[in-house]
Formats: structure tokens, sequence, C-alpha cells
């Protein structure tokens, strides 16, 4: 047997008021309807694919006293503890020993990395008691083209560094992320000479750019001064002291940005951990969008 198809239902006649351009208008109404919401669906579309990609950064600096807290403990867990609490993406930690006598051989960098279960880099900046002392460097994702750069050390004091690498956070665009300690001898002439070379290194190219670390001078120095020509201060709307610990009074560890258009900062905030370090951390929120607004 063969299935015939139905019989097509006759259309009604027409009114005789209606003419058959209006008619043609009225069956092609729908169809031009359909196609202007899929063309609406395609440019909402493209235009989202056009939009600046945005990633939200929090990131933390923190001055970690080799682990000792002010309480004289050695206590690796309580600082991974601090920088769990703060849920940070990215993390810039200075004065780090690595296998050193006076911390237990521990290799402090890897411990805390494997505490937080952040990937971290470290970066030697002297030899010290049977190990080596300097800056880490943890991020939620890899840490690629990780670099040492020696700052200038005309005293032949002790030697300083900035650490380098290039973070991509899953599907969006990478950055720049810089950690650095600057020299903290009453004699800012290091410093000055050290800020110098982290704006050669750092200050000139439009590589999107977060360095941040302890840098030994307040906002109003000359020093700092400097750093904020190619450089914004991203806790400038709401400074707050972060040393000493327990009672801060200066305003020395920063997080910065370049270039300027490229970043917008939604939060600063000096953590109240009084205990665990004899600075205490800095965690900053930001946004990244990579092309003009």
């Amino acid at each position: 047997m063969v299935a015939l198809p139905p019989r097509a239902r006759a259309l009604p006649p027409l009114p005789r008021h209606h003419s058959a351009a209006r008619v043609s208008h009225m069956l092609l109404r729908p169809f031009l309807m359909g196609i202007a919401v899929s063309l609406n669906a395609v440019w909402t579309l493209a235009a989202a694919e056009s939009s600046p990609a945005v990633v939200t950064l929090r990131v933390l600096t923190y001055n970690i006293h080799h682990g000792e807290g002010v309480d004289g403990k050695l206590d690796l867990v309580r600082l991974a503890r601090v920088i769990t609490a703060a849920r940070a993406d990215v993390v810039a930690l200075q004065e780090v020993d690595q296998k050193t006598t006076r911390t237990g051989g521990v290799d402090q960098a890897a411990e805390i990395a494997r505490l937080t279960g952040l990937h971290f880099a470290y970066g030697k900046a002297m030899d010290y008691q049977g190990g080596a002392y300097g800056q880490a460097l943890l991020s939620r994702w890899p840490l690629a083209d990780f670099t040492v750069h020696p700052l200038p050390n005309p005293a032949k004091v002790e030697p300083r560094i900035a650490i380098s690498a290039t973070v991509r956070p899953a599907g969006q665009p990478a950055f720049r992320f810089v950690g650095t300690h600057l020299d903290a001898t009453r004699d800012d002439t290091a410093r000055w000479q050290q800020a110098a070379r982290l704006i050669e290194l750092f200050g000139v190219d439009a590589t999107p750019t977060i360095l941040i670390g302890d840098l030994n001078a307040r906002p109003e120095t000359h020093i700092m001064q400097a750093l904020l020509q190619p450089f914004t201060d991203a806790s400038a709307s709401r400074p707050a002291p972060t040393s000493p610990a327990e009672n801060p009074k200066a305003r020395i560890d920063f997080v910065l940005l370049r270039p300027a258009t490229t970043w917008r900062v939604l939060s600063s905030t000096v953590i109240p951990e009084a205990v665990a370090s004899d600075h205490r951390p800095l965690l900053v929120e930001l946004i990244l969008a990579t092309a003009e607004q």
C-alpha cells in the first residue's frame, strides 16, 4: 500500500478589500521577522567575540620573613593559610629561604606551593647558610618564561633581584608578572638605581604588567615618584600601611600596573594578619581588558 500525502487544505478566499500586494506582504512578514531575529543573534555573537576579553585577578604580595612570625615561630602552614584564605590567583613572596640551616633545610617556596596547591618558581638572590635566599612567584596557572633579573648593588651589600614570568589564565590573554624586593639601607642610592633598572626592564613596552613587592620606599619618595611615571599604584585610592605587622605605619609594599588603560582596580586590602610575618600582606583585585574600552 502506498501512503498518500494528506490533502492540502484549501486557502480561504481572499477578502475583496485585500490587494495582492498586501497579501504578499502579510505572508512574507513572518519570514522577514525570522531573518531579522537570526541576523540580530549573529550580530550579538560577533560583538561579543570582538569585545575585550576580561579576566579578574586576585593579586597578593607578601614579605614572609623566611617563614618566621613576630612570635618567633617558623610556621609555613600559617602563612599558607593566609594565602589560601585570600583566594589569591598570583602571589609574589619576598625573603624566602631555600634549604638553609636556619629554616631546617626546607625548600620554602616548594612547600608553600604544595600547601596552597599553586604553581611556583623560585629566584635566588644569594647563597645563604648552605642554601639560598630569594623570592618566589606562585600562580594558579603555569609560570612561563621565568627569569631572574639581578639589580644594581653599588655598595656590594645584600644582592637584590627581580623575578618575572608570563602568566596566561585559561582561555584568557597573558600578562607579565614581576616580583621584587629593593634595598633596605638608609642610603637610597642602591634603591634609586634598582628602581631605574626596573623601569628599563618593565616600564617601557606595552606588555600588560603587574610589578609587586616590598619596595622599601614610601609613596612620597623620589624613588616611588619615578616608578609611578610608567606605573600606576593600584592602592592609591585606598592607601594603607603594611609594615611593621603588629602596628603598621609604613606603606612600603606595592602593586604597580601598566599600561594604566589596560587595568581596572576593583579593590585593595591590607590583610589584618599581625603575627605570621613582620609585614602584612597586600591583596588587590583587578580586571585586565585586552582592548580599548
